[in-house]
């Protein structure tokens, strides 16, 4: 297992990514004081009934997002509602999401 970090500018401050990587698999999310992004390996309505803002991004084994450093460069496919009151889209650019959780 392999665990790493890496830290995005938005205009409305840090975020901060984490990637854990196992042989064949990985789970990614990217967090700010309002809410996290997640590879859709976790499940944005259960984490609705805990009250946390999440979105999920695009990533299918065809085409996994696979590192931090490809994060940004993918769209939101599905916001809870908590994620939705931040003004988090589906169909946003990832990189513009981080703004609003930030």
């Amino acid at each position: 297992m392999e665990i790493q970090t890496k830290t995005f500018q938005t205009p409305n401050g840090l975020v901060e990514g984490i990637e854990v990587s196992w042989s064949g698999f990985g789970v990614l999310l990217v967090t700010g004081s309002k809410g996290f992004l997640a590879c859709p390996a976790f499940d944005a309505d259960v984490c609705q009934r805990y009250g946390a803002g999440c979105a999920i991004v695009e990533s299918t084994p065809d085409n996994p997002i696979g590192t931090l450093e490809r994060f940004p460069d993918r769209k939101v496919v599905k916001a809870n509602s908590k994620a939705q009151s931040l003004g988090i889209k589906e169909g946003m650019d990832v990189i513009d999401a981080f703004a609003l959780i930030a």
